[in-house]
């Protein structure tokens, strides 16, 4: 699981309802208190934004067990006007395409500085 490695105070780009439904996206079986966890929101913030999205038509879940299984409606139309046409899975495909990157460079291997060849520097 991904989580942010520091607090921020203040606004941000996404908002909760966004992160939300990106950390579903990943794992449409994950616990209310794993999103929590990787959001920094409380259970009930998730619990509110979950019935947001499910009540505007974002998403669904079925129980399964003793867990919950969402499905996201990934030709759902975003709110905003300015994003007018723009569907879930646009954004949801941008945000995991980003987290594969940051993925890429936090497992690639470190550059280390080349070592000076005694013979050629002389």
């Amino acid at each position: 699981m991904v989580e942010a490695s520091e607090t921020h105070t203040g606004w941000t780009f996404l908002t909760s309802h966004a992160r939300v439904l990106a950390a579903i996206a990943e794992d449409r079986r994950t616990r209310i208190r794993d999103i929590a966890v990787r959001c920094r929101l409380t259970e009930r913030a998730v619990q509110k934004i979950i019935s947001d999205l499910e009540e505007d038509g974002y998403l669904t879940h079925t129980r399964e067990g003793r867990t919950n299984a969402y499905r996201i409606r990934p030709g759902t139309i975003l709110r905003h006007p300015a994003e007018a046409g723009m569907t879930v899975d646009v954004l949801l495909s941008a945000l995991a395409h980003q987290d594969a990157q940051q993925d890429a460079r936090r497992d690639a291997p470190l550059a280390l500085p080349r070592e000076r060849d005694s013979d050629s520097a002389r």
